[in-house]
C-alpha cells in the first residue's frame, strides 16, 4: 500500500508560514500521542528554529501512558517545552498560557525595561491535518472560533485570535510534508486518519494496520474481536475472522471484510481497542536505516536502468547474433 497526500491549498499553507514566521515568538505544535514521531512535520523544524518550541502531545488519553511519558522525555532533551493534552476534555491545556509565559519573561522583562509596558505574546499554532488542532483552540479561548471536523483539512486560512490580553493565537491549516519518504510514516498518519480516508482502501488500510499490531500487541485484537489467530497468519485471513466473528456477511454468506475494515479503523481511532502507541523513539534509528537503505537501493536501480539503456543505445550495443 503506497501513500501520498498533499493537497494543493497545503503548499500555500507552506508559504502562509514562511512569510509570517517573523511575526511570532512561540511555535506550539501538536502531535498525536500515538505516533509523535510521525505525525510530526519535519518541515515545522526547519521553519521555527529560531523560535521558542511548545510540543502538545494531544489525544494522551489513546496512547499508552508510559509510552508518552518515553515520548515527552525524548522531547524534552531535544529542547522543546511538553505538554500532555487531551483537548476533546480540556486536560492539561491550561499549562499551555503559563509555559509560554515563563518562556517569555526573559525577553518582556528586557523590553519593559526599555519602556514598553504592553509587550503581547504571539504564537504559532500548527500540525498536521486531524490532530486536534482546531478542538484545541475552541476548548483553549471558549469561543468555536476555529471549525472543527472529523476529516483532515477542515481549516484552510489562517486567522489570528486573542487567548488572553497579552496573548495572541496566529491559527494555520494542517499541513504535511510534499512527499513520505518513509511509507511506515504514512502508514501511520493513515491508521490515525490524518490522511483523508476517501483515497484509501478500506481493506488494504486495515490489514496493514493488522500487519504492525501482529508486531507490537496482537493481543488486542484477539481480546477486542473474540478471535483466535498465530501472528503468522496473513492480515487478510485475520481481517476475515474478525468479520465472521462480528456477524459482518454479505451475499454468498461470505465475510463483509470492508465493512469489517471500516470499523476496525474506526475502533482503533476511538479507543476501543485500548490506550495503543504506535510506535516508539527506539524505533527512529530502525525506520531511519530503512529509510537510508532504500533510497540506496534506489539509487543503485537507478544506476542499472541508466547503464543498461546507455549500453543498449551505443554503437557497440547492439545484441550479437
Amino acid at each position: 500500500m503506497y501513500i501520498q497526500w498533499y493537497p494543493g491549498h497545503m503548499t500555500k499553507t507552506r508559504r502562509m508560514m514562511e512569510e509570517t514566521i517573523s511575526l511570532v515568538d512561540i511555535v506550539i505544535e501538536l502531535v498525536d500521542a500515538r505516533i509523535p514521531y510521525s505525525s510530526k512535520n519535519p518541515d515545522i523544524d526547519n521553519l521555527a528554529k529560531q523560535k521558542y518550541r511548545i510540543l502538545l502531545l494531544n489525544k494522551c488519553d489513546l496512547a499508552n501512558e508510559k509510552a508518552t511519558d518515553t515520548w515527552a522525555k525524548y522531547y524534552e532533551e531535544k529542547g522543546f517545552r511538553v505538554i500532555r493534552i487531551n483537548a476533546l476534555k480540556s486536560a492539561g491545556m491550561s499549562e499551555v498560557t503559563q509555559t509560554a509565559r515563563d518562556l517569555m519573561a526573559e525577553k518582556i522583562a528586557r523590553l519593559r525595561a526599555r519602556g514598553r509596558l504592553n509587550v503581547p505574546i504571539r504564537a504559532m499554532i500548527v500540525g498536521i491535518p486531524n490532530v486536534g488542532k482546531s478542538t484545541f483552540i475552541n476548548q483553549y479561548v471558549g469561543k468555536g472560533m476555529a471549525k472543527t471536523g472529523d476529516k483532515p483539512g477542515v481549516t484552510r486560512g489562517k486567522q489570528w485570535i486573542k487567548v488572553k490580553k497579552d496573548f495572541e493565537l496566529l491559527d494555520t491549516p494542517g499541513i504535511l510534508w510534499p512527499k513520505f519518504e518513509d511509507q511506515e510514516v504514512g502508514r501511520k498518519l493513515a491508521f490515525t486518519g490524518a490522511i483523508n480516508d476517501e483515497i484509501m482502501d478500506p481493506e488494504s488500510l486495515a490489514c496493514a494496520f493488522i500487519d504492525h499490531m501482529m508486531a507490537i500487541d496482537a493481543q488486542c485484537l484477539r481480546d477486542r474481536y473474540g478471535v483466535s489467530f498465530d501472528t503468522v497468519e496473513e492480515p487478510e485471513v485475520i481481517l476475515e475472522k474478525i468479520a465472521i466473528a462480528r456477524g459482518f456477511k454479505q451475499k454468498g454468506d461470505q465475510p463483509d471484510t470492508t465493512r469489517m475494515a471500516k470499523v476496525l479503523m474506526d475502533e482503533f481511532r476511538g479507543g476501543k481497542l485500548g490506550r495503543i502507541t504506535l510506535e516508539l523513539p527506539e524505533d527512529i534509528s530502525r525506520m531511519q536505516e530503512e529509510a537510508k537503505a532504500r533510497e540506496a537501493e534506489k539509487r543503485a536501480d537507478q544506476k542499472r536502468r541508466k547503464e543498461a539503456y546507455l549500453g543498449k543505445n551505443s554503437p557497440n550495443g547492439s545484441k550479437k547474433k
